[in-house]
């Protein structure tokens, strides 16, 4: 994609600012409100996004890939405020260092949270400090691999007792699926005007 570049992604959020602005989710009281990060890294060679491996022993997700984030904290005024905090916690990411872009449409998982996925630019270097309880690694798949849907394909597992489907993706030994998959589908779909 010649396309994608910091200044086209800029572009595009600004294009469809008020048309992403996620809805509240009033009708869902039950669910936790949360917010991801997705950070888009503006590596000299190529944009990469920046993800987290979780470490093992946690109790929700071990082991799993994710966007640096969590639940909303009654401090955080925004859903920005909360993929900024958890993202400062989670890998040491200064706010000052990512240029927040916009907002997906908010996804809710199976596990009961309403998540909004936070887009935004980040500037090497990154000097990133990880909190080891909760982040074993970080790794940066390009940008372009991500949003190509041919990298992509269903996935069945079985999660209390329910056989479900699922997206996924592998990078090289690392295995990524579930809602962080699938907000990379979205991403992709909000980028492409909702194509593939």
């Amino acid at each position: 994609m010649e396309r994608l570049t910091a200044a086209w992604l800029r572009q595009r959020f600004a294009q469809a600012s008020t048309a992403s602005a996620p809805a509240a989710a009033l009708d869902a009281p039950h669910l936790i409100p949360a917010a991801v990060l997705i950070p888009i890294v503006m590596r000299p060679a190529a944009l990469t996004v920046l993800l987290t491996q979780r470490t093992i022993h946690l109790r929700d997700h071990a082991g799993q890939i994710s966007f640096p984030g969590g639940r909303c904290e009654p401090e955080d005024a925004t859903p920005v405020a909360t993929a900024l905090r958890e993202a400062r916690e989670e890998i040491g990411l200064l706010p000052c260092k990512v240029e927040v872009l916009g907002q997906l449409a908010e996804f809710r998982t199976g596990t009961g949270f309403a998540v909004t996925p936070v887009v935004g630019l980040v500037e090497p270097p990154l000097e990133l400090k990880l909190d080891d309880f909760e982040v074993a690694d970080v790794f940066e798949p390009p940008l372009e691999f991500l949003l190509d849907a041919g990298n992509f394909h269903r996935h069945r597992a079985e999660y209390r007792g329910v056989m479900l489907e699922h997206w996924a993706v592998p990078w090289h030994d690392r295995f990524i699926w579930g809602a962080t998959a699938e907000m990379l589908v979205r991403l992709r779909q909000f980028l492409t005007g909702g194509m593939g």
